[in-house]
């Protein structure tokens, strides 16, 4: 089987069936996806798949892990520094978040891949508990760590913990609801200055919401 560093971006047939599969696990299920349709979709033939991943449970990790490769990527997180001031802490939530939202809300690939782990989710999937634990829990910490230095509350609180949660899901209502939202706000579609005006809002919540943490 091929490999690559995990820190490598895939390419070539590679890169194709990693896509058709994130594509078609996404909207179809791992179930009632055949390794032929992959193929087709990739434009490549059904031995690839084997020969890259080891089969087809192989590239559905390998579809997690590239969800988590990306995501990371995009949030260009670093660890938090002990000395850090409120203010300094609020400004990298607002930019990681703006990041994220552009991503997320901006880019085509965006949509297939929230897809892609809304259906894991949705299955209890064993991607699941890899992204967790290769992505999940360590970025919702540093984002917590974040918030509780901009909010003044423990980082590793209830309030903390749920206020964060809170926020992702606000950014992934749009990319859910988009074509309500799109409907609602007379746009064609989501691109990227529906995504500018969507974080504008968004960031200006947040800063609500970092005045209030602990105090409901």
């Amino acid at each position: 089987m091929a490999q690559t560093s995990a820190d490598t971006p895939p390419e070539g047939t590679r890169a194709a069936l990693i896509a058709a599969g994130v594509a078609l696990f996404g909207s179809k299920g791992f179930a009632a996806t055949s390794t032929r349709e992959i193929a087709a979709r990739a434009k490549t033939n059904v031995a690839s798949i084997a020969y890259h991943f080891g089969g087809k449970d192989g590239l559905r990790q390998a579809c997690g892990a590239q969800f988590a490769q990306r995501l990371t990527a995009v949030l260009q997180q670093a660890p938090v520094p002990a000395d850090l001031r409120p203010d300094q802490a609020r400004a990298l939530l607002h930019a990681g978040f703006a990041r994220v939202i552009g991503f997320i809300l901006g880019q085509a690939e965006a949509a297939e891949m929230v897809s892609f782990m809304l259906r894991e989710v949705s299955e209890n999937s064993p991607i699941v508990d890899q992204v967790y634990a290769g992505f999940m829990e360590g970025t919702h910490r540093n984002v917590c760590a974040l918030w509780g230095l901009a909010s003044g509350c423990a980082p590793e609180s209830d309030a903390v913990r749920l206020s964060v949660f809170s926020f992702i899901g606000q950014i992934l209502y749009f990319r859910i609801g988009n074509r309500i939202v799109a409907r609602r706000m007379g746009w064609d579609a989501l691109g990227q200055g529906e995504a500018a005006q969507i974080a504008a809002v968004l960031l200006v919540h947040l800063d609500a919401m970092l005045g209030t943490t602990g105090k409901v």
